[in-house]
């Protein structure tokens, strides 16, 4: 059994066994939740969300991305909505390692009531993190996750094989599986990114379709646009045998088809990756792009706050197992090591882009 086929299975059977305890509509609701591991008793909330608090957001940047900005706002929502107070701090326009440990501190010491941070680096915020937490403040990652004793919970955006299989299998068909193929990256040490590189590669290793597809570079564009711009340029030239570039990040994809869109190489080095459709409409539009994927960053940044407030309310420690509602009264179960998935990705085309507006 292949570990794509086991993590299949492992998803159906998580699918089944959720279904089971949501029940369905002429159940008793109450009884049709599991066993909440904090009391051993069932249903969901334990405790109604508490107003009048302050949740924190520290995205990898500000003002640089329309990723983490609409992830914000969605945060902002579901804070206000619940009447706490929203509060985002960060470096603007460019990712900082530093500069988030020092917000993070800073946050600690006004005394917030939680922080919700997508992490640079998954070592480097810990010692950070870990007083907040000692301080009695909830740590709750989305996006991009620390090392799991140095916050409460993560929020992805969803299960890393579900995510990154479609990516390579479009990849695949779009070269008519064999060729030279790059990564473009964020930085060297983002926790998503290279969680999904691990998994693309395990996945062009494992399939004997992929045999021929051979993976020649991995560039890292730190989510810069300029940067990511110049290394997309710099791998067409280094391997003129390219057939294509995979872009696991929003910053990157959308500089990368910015390059090809004005280069002979466009539709002839075929791009896929994540991205937002607001920055990738118009290469999709002139064929730059066949598809690419994505979440909505809005709903990835409300399930974190949820998740936040579900944490400083006392619905839930961050311990496997728990559950809580959130938006629209779903159900979200804690997984290993206090991972929420949010859900599948959007597939994004020239038939249905023109739908989204993020």
């Amino acid at each position: 059994m292949t570990r794509r086929t086991a993590s299949a299975l492992a998803f159906i059977t998580s699918l089944a066994l959720l279904t089971a305890a949501c029940g369905n509509e002429n159940e008793d609701p109450e009884s049709a939740v599991p066993t909440n591991p904090i009391t051993g008793k069932r249903g969901y909330p334990l405790h109604p969300i508490e107003k009048g608090k302050t949740i924190a957001f520290v995205p990898k940047q500000l003002g640089g991305s329309l990723y983490f900005s609409a992830a914000s706002e969605g945060g902002r929502e579901v804070v206000e909505k619940l009447g706490s107070t929203f509060k985002e701090v960060g470096t603007h326009g460019s990712t900082d390692t530093e500069g988030q440990v020092k917000y993070i501190k800073q946050l600690t010491d006004e005394g917030v009531d939680a922080i919700v941070v997508s992490a640079q680096d998954p070592d480097a915020l810990c010692d950070a993190l870990k007083h907040a937490m000692d301080k009695g403040i909830p740590v709750v990652t989305y996006d991009s996750d620390t090392r799991p004793e140095c916050r409460n919970a993560f929020v992805s955006p969803a299960d890393p094989d579900q995510l990154t299989f479609p990516l390579v299998e479009s990849l695949a068909q779009q070269i008519d599986y064999k060729g030279d193929i790059a990564i473009l990256s964020a930085s060297k040490s983002a926790t998503n990114q290279n969680t999904w590189i691990k998994h693309m590669k395990d996945d062009l290793s494992t399939d004997p379709r992929y045999t021929q597809i051979k993976l020649v570079s991995i560039a890292y564009g730190d989510d810069d646009a300029d940067k990511s711009y110049r290394l997309t340029g710099s791998l067409l030239k280094k391997y003129p045998n390219l057939k294509a570039i995979m872009a696991p990040t929003s910053v990157g994809i959308s500089a990368a088809a910015r390059y090809l869109s004005q280069s002979p190489s466009k539709g002839k080095v075929k791009l896929t990756g994540l991205g937002a459709p607001n920055s990738m409409r118009e290469y999709v539009k002139d064929g730059t792009v066949e598809s690419f994927e994505l979440w909505d960053p809005a709903q990835l940044g409300k399930l974190a706050a949820w998740t936040a407030e579900a944490i400083v309310s006392g619905q839930i420690t961050g311990r496997d197992g728990q559950a809580f509602r959130a938006m629209n009264g779903q159900l979200f179960v804690l997984q290993t090591n206090g991972v929420i998935n949010l859900g599948d990705p959007t597939v994004f085309t020239i038939k249905n882009i023109n739908k989204y507006n993020f």
